[in-house]
């Protein structure tokens, strides 16, 4: 006869643990709260490496009329283009908006060389439509006066309806989709026309190359039609008055990553690409810009 009686057997899962099995339990638990912590640690940096490499990415920020908007220097290079060749043909800052808002729908203000078809560069215009041939389209000086060539032929464009104007321009497939880049457009055209000084300001790396301050002036002139005297290590530009100085000074910011521009002047006020985050200093502005290269 069996002498184990019901209530008697010893329950294995309740069977007293070895100090050899506690203490390979405690091992196990350390090990998956040691990988448990490593990988909060590395998630934490990951996640601030993400932020010091955003705070650090190249970036404009223009500020006109209570608006904000930021943009990065390539495309804040070509809106500065695009408005200078405005101020070139004597046109109004409304002709800038009304190009800039249509450059932003149609390539996010980007001299792509792709597009719906054949449509190409900044305003994504067609060499089948008789804007010209792929090689002066993806001329952003090119395709800009081409904009407004067809642009000053609309009698009362200064006061239409943008989203009207542009799509009478363009002769686009999706013409109310500029409506949504009218305030894009109109700060941009604001502030590089030099009506909102001190509007732009671009926080950039720093300079490792820079044109020749002979070159920095031929394209100013080719753009905005503005002479500037080269000397030394920049070049210097007297203006007409404050608001053209403006308009130049922001056109160096605007080009400063292009160019390797270090420093721009208007009068005492000053923006330093060592010290970008900052903005631009006080000072009284005149009508005397300076713009460095070193």
């Amino acid at each position: 006869m069996s002498t184990d009686r019901p209530g008697l057997a010893l329950d294995e899962s309740r069977r007293p643990r070895s100090t050899a099995d506690r203490s390979s339990r405690r091992r196990r638990r350390s090990l998956v709260l040691l990988l448990v912590a490593g990988l909060v640690v590395g998630a934490g940096w990951f996640g601030v490496s993400a932020l010091i490499r955003a705070a650090r990415t190249p970036v404009c920020t223009i500020t006109a009329s209570g608006m904000t908007e930021t943009f990065d220097p390539e495309q804040t290079a070509n809106a500065a283009l695009v408005t200078a060749v405005a101020i070139n043909r004597d046109l109004p800052a409304r002709a800038a908006t009304i190009a800039l808002t249509t450059a932003y729908q149609e390539s996010k203000i980007r001299n792509i060389r792709f597009g719906d078809r054949d449509s190409l560069g900044l305003f994504q215009q067609r060499p089948s439509q008789g804007w010209g041939t792929a090689e002066q389209i993806l001329d952003p000086v090119y395709s800009t006066n081409r904009f407004y060539d067809e642009l000053v032929k609309l009698k009362g464009y200064e006061q239409a309806d943008i989203t009207t104007i542009a799509q009478k321009v363009q002769r686009s497939a999706y013409p109310e989709l500029y409506r949504d880049h009218e305030g894009q457009g109109r700060v941009l055209a604001s502030t590089l026309s030099g009506w909102s000084p001190a509007g732009l300001t671009c926080r950039l790396d720093p300079a490792t190359s820079h044109a020749a301050p002979p070159d920095v002036a031929s394209a100013l002139k080719t753009q905005m039609g503005v002479q500037a005297s080269a000397d030394g290590d920049g070049l210097t530009v007297q203006t007409q008055g404050q608001r053209q100085a403006w308009a130049v000074g922001h056109w160096a910011v605007a080009m400063a990553q292009t160019y390797g521009i270090t420093r721009v002047t208007v009068g005492e006020r000053a923006w330093d690409r060592d010290r970008s985050a900052d903005g631009w200093s006080d000072g009284a502005a005149t009508t005397t810009v300076r713009i460095s290269l070193s």
